[in-house]
């Protein structure tokens, strides 16, 4: 048997499986080691994009519940509007006494307070953004990072 036979492996081992000889170690173990850690940076980054991604919506849903609870006041201003306005001119129609104009005022009150509400909740509204804005930041740094990890 020739000097070359007795190194190489058993045919059917693969080489990644082959005893150690006392070889320094080959590149693909340094390899397997990069590939692994890249794995792992990325899982991170990608658990780290999804919490900022979360984050962002949640405050997003918090700023668009505020103002649907404006809006729904705005709601109930309205119905108390119609309400009111209804009996004062139930009142002012039955008799033109004070009763009934003392509920008119009420009611415009009410109105004013519903416009208030109403405007409030819609300017708010237009402001909410659906989209996690930081979040598609990042995920572009991030892509030009890894198209260009030099830079």
């Amino acid at each position: 048997m020739s000097s070359a036979e007795t190194h190489t492996p058993h045919p059917h081992v693969p080489e990644s499986r082959a005893p150690e000889t006392g070889a320094p170690p080959t590149d693909e173990a340094s390899l397997g080691q990069l590939v692994g850690e890249l794995t792992e940076d990325l899982s991170r980054l990608m658990r780290q994009e999804l919490e900022l991604a979360k984050a962002e919506i949640r405050q997003e849903a918090t700023k668009a519940g505020k103002a649907a609870g404006m809006l729904g006041a705005a709601g109930f201003a309205g119905y108390m509007t119609a309400l009111l306005l209804s009996l004062a001119l139930v009142f002012a129609l039955a008799s033109f006494m004070a009763l009934g104009w003392a509920t008119l005022i009420v009611a415009a009150l009410w109105a004013i307070a519903g416009f208030v509400l109403f405007s409030t909740g819609r300017a708010r509204l237009r402001k909410v953004s659906p989209k996690p804005e930081h979040t598609i930041d990042t995920l572009k740094e991030d892509a030009e990072w890894a198209r260009h990890p030099t830079k």
